[in-house]
């Protein structure tokens, strides 16, 4: 009869298998943490380059602003606000002149419907170089302006509608007519 009894200080443990895995899983994070730290240098000198840009771009916006300042200084000297009226004057011409009739035409072709009249349609130019489009339109039945309204509001070239008045139809004018504005978004 034999009776295992092992009479060592230590005992016989298998451990190989386990130090070989953590010399591996050691191995692979060291090359992780190298790889890692060659990217950190990497983004630190990207990122040293960014800012030397941005502080040339900076310098040429202080100079480029100064220099903006200056010339409006000049503009507003009393000397020199006539002919500041003028041009002022004149470009609110020029964009008012801007505007393309054949273009608004277009444009309101795609979301009129064929039962829909346009009356009348007066463009204006607000403060901020946006048209706006003042129409009369006028309807056999009040349907065909909702559709007309729905498609103006679905379609990007025109922005929000209002109607400022309705007017039933009568003996002398046998439609509905509707004063609408809308925002247009033709470029100037």
């Amino acid at each position: 009869m034999r009776i295992a009894i092992n009479l060592a200080s230590e005992p016989f443990r298998r451990d190989r298998p386990m130090v070989a895995a953590s010399v591996a899983v050691g191995l692979v994070l060291a090359g992780m943490l190298a790889m890692l730290i060659s990217l950190a240098v990497m983004e630190r000198g990207a990122a040293a380059e960014t800012r030397q840009d941005i502080a040339v771009l900076n310098k040429r916006l202080a100079a480029l602003n100064a220099e903006q300042a200056q010339l409006e200084s000049s503009l507003r000297q009393p000397e020199n606000a006539e002919a500041l009226g003028k041009v002022a004057f004149i470009n609110s011409l020029l964009y008012r002149k801007g505007i393309s009739w054949t273009r608004i035409f277009t444009d309101l072709e795609g979301v009129m419907p064929y039962n829909v009249r346009l009356i009348s349609i007066r463009p204006q130019v607000d403060a901020r170089n946006k048209v706006l489009l003042d129409m009369m339109i006028g309807t056999q039945s009040p349907l065909p302006a909702i559709e007309m309204l729905k498609r103006m509001e679905g379609s990007p070239l025109f922005g929000s509608t209002e109607v400022h008045t309705y007017l039933p139809p009568s003996q002398t004018e046998p439609l509905h007519r509707y004063r609408i504005t809308v925002n247009y978004g033709q470029k100037l």
